[in-house]
């Protein structure tokens, strides 16, 4: 029987403790212990993209991740992305924009992109295509996804812009 351990860490807003195995994957925690099954485990050797989460602000594989490193840490799964019942506005522009289709690797998409876009608010097609190079999807050809990513761009622009009181450009 594998050892347990006490971690205590923050999880889409909400304090978490548990006790876990050593050897638990972070991925099996997300979705087996806490029922946040929106965290997808494709390859589980990090190739996919799909198990992408937020650790400390950044994305990273959760299938290569153990439990155990979630303590004392910030995790934001897709499930967080939504504010106050309204979606993420990139969730928002993938469902206008078509950017999803079986939805199996949009989760990871998602999280890969939303710290993407607050670090590159205005990128170009090739800029994006160049975030979501460690994402695989097997359904989209990805156009879809690149301009459902510049129409977030574009919109949480404009809606900083008006935040701001500067115009909003188009």
């Amino acid at each position: 029987m594998s050892e347990l351990h006490t971690i205590q860490t923050n999880i889409n807003g909400k304090p978490v403790e548990a006790s876990v195995p050593g050897r638990l994957l972070l991925s099996d925690f997300i979705r087996e212990e806490l029922r946040l099954t929106g965290t997808h485990v494709g390859c589980e050797h990090g190739v996919c993209g799909a198990c992408t989460i937020l650790y400390d602000g950044l994305p990273s594989r959760s299938c290569l991740m153990l439990a155990v490193q979630a303590d004392g840490h910030e995790i934001v799964t897709v499930e967080g992305l939504a504010s106050n019942g309204e979606l993420h506005p990139l969730q928002e522009a993938f469902k206008a924009k078509h950017g999803l289709q079986c939805g199996y690797c949009t989760p990871g998409f998602l999280m890969t992109l939303v710290p993407f876009l607050a670090e590159h608010p205005d990128p170009d097609e090739a800029t994006v295509r160049d975030a979501i190079s460690g994402n695989l999807c097997r359904c989209t050809g990805y156009q879809s996804i690149v301009d459902a990513t510049l129409l977030a761009a574009r919109q949480m622009r404009e809606k900083a812009g008006a935040v701001d009181g500067s115009e909003a450009t188009s």
